[in-house]
């Protein structure tokens, strides 16, 4: 499993971490000469189960971790970097945005260190990447030596799909403490989105050696061979994990996916129904109807992936999370979308707007939903081969997204929308232009690059994009859409 924005940092015993780390007892502006990022907290008893906790989350096992921060917050409700923590490892949105609330309201309590943290935080959240950058800049500049400060600068430009950069932080974060495992996990991501696979394999190995009783360097081992195409054995891999922790759902979701490409689509599904039987919560309840969701795309059984979406719906509404419920309608949509009904696909993407206008969350979020509205009536507007109208959309979602201060992400997104507009009106040359600005880790750009590619007449060069999309061996929701297309497209290369 990889480490995906802010939410945990290495692998260390709560031992190692009271060396590594200060405990500030009400004073937010105390350092020492280890150079960490202080602890804010009133309570000893607070701090030591925040420190188990976090050793826990260090090794991406956020469940344990996160019922030792509940405890930990119990001790000292102004405990402000647990509620940080208790959001990087909320099962639910709504744990989530609540946790974040409260760590930013405590944040000026905080040392100078954990307020950077939280901000930065809340600034991703919201959109602002320069933000965002510039408060782990500052982070960085302030506490060089910490380990968890660089993890979070290299998170950032990894986001970012900036894997060069994210891979000097990630050193740095390795160099300031040679028992860190975590840069190691992020460093075989890294390199394997950059297409050194040689380099991910001795990434994940070193991470394996540091902490070889542990669950996720096994499971990020084997989405690395599920890359490569080598399924059996990530399968033993992934089966590795769960030896030393049952629990670990990641490897439920990894062994279910290298069915679904191996075409057992039921093996697929005995897998999520493994990890049902051992989920602690509805977070990990939905992961598993998840991915049974799409593994029915994979198969063209649209109304069983709409099922299982009904069932995830039906655990947002006992808990009152509006954020999952909007995910919810959004997964349904693009399904819908990417069968043909283009009518009920966007009244499922006005549902994810209306969704998130009721949700507790900040106005930033709301705006990005409605944004995103935008882009997906473009894309609804190609499916019903209304040009004009998807240019329409595409101009105002372009002039939405700059008013937003130009989030790259939006940005790239917006390039895609106008690849497709020049795919319908076969204008291959600019559906290229557009599509070398889109994000290169998106699968569904690489199948979209394909068929501009053969409209263009460059055959063998379809043919090589194709392959790499047919084999694209991720866990990656867009893939689910393309994989079929893709391989049925390299048979007629």
């Amino acid at each position: 499993m990889q480490n995906l924005g802010l939410r945990r940092g290495v692998a260390v015993s709560p031992v190692v971490a009271l060396a590594l780390c200060t405990v500030v007892l009400g004073g937010p502006d105390v350092n020492d000469a280890s150079g960490k990022i202080p602890i804010t907290t009133k309570s000893e008893e607070a701090r030591q189960l925040y420190l188990k906790g976090r050793d826990l989350a260090d090794k991406l096992r956020a469940t344990d971790g996160h019922k030792l921060y509940e405890e930990a917050v119990a001790k000292d409700p102004g405990f402000a970097r647990a509620h940080f923590d208790l959001a990087n490892t909320a099962p639910t949105n709504k744990a989530f945005f609540d946790a974040l609330k409260k760590a930013v309201a405590l944040a000026p309590k905080a040392s100078e260190g954990e307020r950077l943290m939280i901000l930065g935080l809340d600034a991703g959240v919201k959109g602002d990447v320069a933000g965002q950058k510039a408060l782990y800049a500052k982070l960085v500049q302030a506490f060089p030596k910490d380990e968890r400060a660089l993890m979070l600068m290299g998170n950032f430009h990894f986001g970012q799909q900036d894997f060069a950069a994210a891979v000097v932080e990630y050193n740095k974060a390795a160099a300031a403490n040679p028992a860190f495992s975590q840069p190691y996990n992020q460093l075989g991501y890294s390199y394997r989105s950059l297409g050194k696979f040689a380099e991910a394999e001795q990434a994940f190995k070193k991470y394996i050696e540091l902490i070889p009783a542990d669950p996720n360097p096994y499971d990020s081992y084997a989405e690395l061979l599920m890359k490569m195409g080598r399924f059996d054995e990530s399968i033993k891999s992934y089966q590795k994990a769960l030896s030393f922790d049952r629990n670990f759902i990641a490897s439920y979701i990894g062994i279910g996916n290298d069915n679904v490409f191996m075409g057992n689509g039921a093996a697929a599904r005995k897998s999520y129904a493994d990890l049902t039987a051992v989920a602690r919560n509805n977070g990990e309840r939905r992961q598993a109807m998840f991915w049974s969701a799409l593994s029915y795309v994979h198969e063209g059984a649209t109304d069983k992936a709409l099922a299982e979406i009904d069932r995830m719906s039906a655990l947002a509404k006992a808990d009152g999370d509006m954020t999952a419920l909007a995910g919810d309608a959004n997964l349904a949509g693009n399904i819908l979308l990417e069968a043909g009904d283009a009518d009920k696909a966007i009244a499922k993407f006005r549902e994810t707007v209306d969704l998130i206008g009721k949700a507790d969350v900040p106005a930033e979020v709301k705006e990005a939903a409605r944004r995103t509205f935008l882009y997906e009536e473009g894309r609804v507007a190609l499916a019903r081969h209304d040009v004009p109208g998807a240019k329409t959309k595409a101009g105002e979602y372009d002039k939405a997204v700059t008013a937003a201060r130009s989030i790259p992400f939006e940005v790239r997104r917006g390039r895609e929308l106008a690849a497709r507009i020049a795919l319908e009106t076969k204008d291959n040359a600019s559906a290229l232009s557009a599509l070398a600005e889109a994000s290169q880790q998106d699968p569904a750009v690489l199948y979209l690059t394909a068929l501009a590619l053969q409209g263009k007449g460059d055959l063998a060069k379809a043919k090589e994009v194709c392959a790499r999309v047919a084999d694209f061996n991720e866990l990656n929701p867009n893939y689910t859409y393309v994989r079929g297309k893709a391989k049925a497209l390299l048979t007629k290369l």
